[in-house]
């Protein structure tokens, strides 16, 4: 009856600490993963621009996997390797000193022999994980640009692709198994060396009177359980490396320091009215030092229209993305309405600057769910109100589902100027007072650029603008025209002022006019 009892009380035991311990790791994991995530959030565009996102992806999601058990064995099993090894140690003392300390001599010998071939599986581990995330950054490119893949008929180039790919996988895994192999082979080696010696050695002591027959029998079952509670542990080292492998690769994640975030003494923007301030501005990206922008000296008014023209690689973009911190200026400092940006709140900062870009991003969701976008928490009729505003509502309304239709990844439903029309109700709904307008019509046909333009007009209506473009026509009607070159601002002034000044503007859009009236 007693034992049937110790049985039950052992059985809920061990369902409490299996249960217990795998929750405890999940919970560590999932802890790990919104931690590895709000801390990639915080990161700065020359993290990604250098970071492909299939590796991202490995990180925070399969590498974690391994943690759970990891974090719910490796101080379970060492713990009881500990309690067993010390136990066994003074039982086998008990029985006999120096058979006993004989056998222990041999156990550093196997854990320095068997810790080589350790480090080994946890490089190979290393290696697998990376190799995972090439593979993952090679499917979403594939996938992603599966239209452009099928275009030009190259399924067979991206297979063989994948397939170099995949196959640099296996490869990897059996460099892994055959360390594993081997690292197997010398615990089972030292398992039988060990016993070779309690039976030599038991058998000298047995004759010399030092050991009795019986005493002899009950230390080799005392040792098979030493052996048996060292085997475990070092089996168990593939599970440890494979979850220390995961941990390492999260903690690289977090060990990189955002370049851009909130000082200290960051104070919120507040009642911006779009006044902008660019003292002395150089710029150079980190990576390459080219220099992009060089002493850019700009004042604007608030409400006040401008217009950035000049060839690809003038430092156009770059000088918009400056603004809303999304790089930090190499030297110089920009200011809104006199205060600098750098003092002020990222958020606060970017709430209250709109960006439209020609190349627009619609999130997985509901047309509904991608104009909330721009103020989570606005009414249904909020939504609609700026659907109506960016000349949306019409279309939407013609959707299967409305506002509920699925627009699929990235909006591939849609059209580019349905797509374009979106994101531009996004905006309104966001009101910012500063507004950036980044090449938002260049991809669109005649038609779609007509209603996104005049949707644009309305945006921009009583806000600070700047506007990103190559189609000149679209800008003739801006207050002040900026055109770079070099790294600099080479010219300024209105439409009728730069064509009178016959410098580069008027080269830019005498060269515009000839290929409209070629094509026409």
């Amino acid at each position: 009856m007693l034992y049937l009892v110790l049985r039950i009380i052992d059985s809920l035991a061990a369902y409490y600490m299996a249960y217990t311990g795998h929750v405890m790791g999940v919970y560590i994991e999932t802890d790990m993963r919104q931690d590895a995530f709000e801390h990639l959030q915080m990161l700065s565009d020359s993290y990604y621009s250098n970071t492909k996102v299939g590796q991202i992806m490995s990180r925070i999601t399969s590498d974690l996997f391994d943690v759970t058990e990891f974090a719910h064995h490796c101080p379970e099993e060492f713990f009881i390797a500990l309690l067993k090894t010390v136990v066994s140690f003074v039982i086998l003392a008990g029985v006999n000193v120096e058979l006993t300390l004989l056998i222990f001599v041999m156990i550093p010998i196997m854990i320095i022999s068997c810790t080589w071939f350790n480090m080994k599986v946890k490089q190979a581990f290393r290696k697998q994980r990376n190799q995972i995330g090439e593979l993952n950054a090679q499917i979403e490119d594939a996938l992603l640009g599966n239209r452009v893949v099928r275009a030009f008929a190259n399924e067979p180039v991206e297979i063989e692709k994948f397939g170099k790919g995949n196959s640099a996988f296996m490869h990897i895994k059996k460099y892994t198994y055959r360390y594993m192999a081997a690292f197997q082979i010398t615990t089972r080696s030292f398992d039988g060396i060990m016993y070779v010696i309690v039976i030599m050695a038991g058998g000298i002591f047995m004759i010399q009177g030092k050991v009795a027959p019986g005493d002899l029998v009950a230390y080799t079952l005392y040792v098979t359980t030493l052996l048996t509670t060292i085997r475990r542990i070092i089996e168990f080292a593939e599970q440890f490396q494979r979850g220390l492998t995961g941990v390492e690769r999260f903690q690289e994640i977090m060990d990189v320091v955002p370049d851009i975030k909130d000082k200290k003494d960051a104070a919120p923007l507040k009642n911006v009215e779009g006044a902008i301030s660019f003292e002395h501005v150089s710029f150079e990206y980190p990576d390459d030092h080219v220099p992009v922008l060089e002493d850019i000296n700009l004042q604007v008014r608030p409400g006040e229209r401008i217009a950035l023209v000049g060839p690809s690689g003038g430092g156009k973009t770059t000088l918009c993305n400056l603004l809303p911190r999304f790089y930090d200026t190499t030297k110089g400092s920009i200011s809104i309405d006199g205060q600098n940006i750098k003092d002020v709140t990222l958020k606060s900062l970017r709430s209250n600057i709109g960006v439209v870009q020609q190349d627009v991003y619609l999130f997985s969701g509901s047309v509904y769910e991608n104009i909330s976008y721009g103020r989570p928490g606005a009414s249904r009729e909020e939504v609609i109100e700026a659907a109506k505003m960016a000349g949306a509502h019409e279309f939407i309304m013609e959707l299967q589902e409305g506002y509920d239709t699925y627009v699929g990844e990235r909006g591939v439903k849609l059209s580019g100027g349905q797509k374009q029309r979106i994101s531009i109700a996004r905006v309104f709904l966001k009101n910012p007072a500063i507004l950036i307008l980044d090449e938002a019509t260049s991809a669109l046909d005649n038609e779609s650029e007509y209603l996104v333009s005049l949707s644009l007009q309305k945006l921009a209506k009583g806000r600070t603008t700047l506007t990103i473009a190559h189609r000149l026509t679209t800008i003739q009607g801006a207050d002040r025209i900026l055109v770079l070159s070099g790294n600099r601002i080479v010219e300024e002034g209105n439409h009728h002022e730069l064509l009178e000044k016959k410098g580069m503007y008027y080269q830019l859009y005498t060269t515009a006019n000839r290929l409209t009236q070629g094509i026409a």
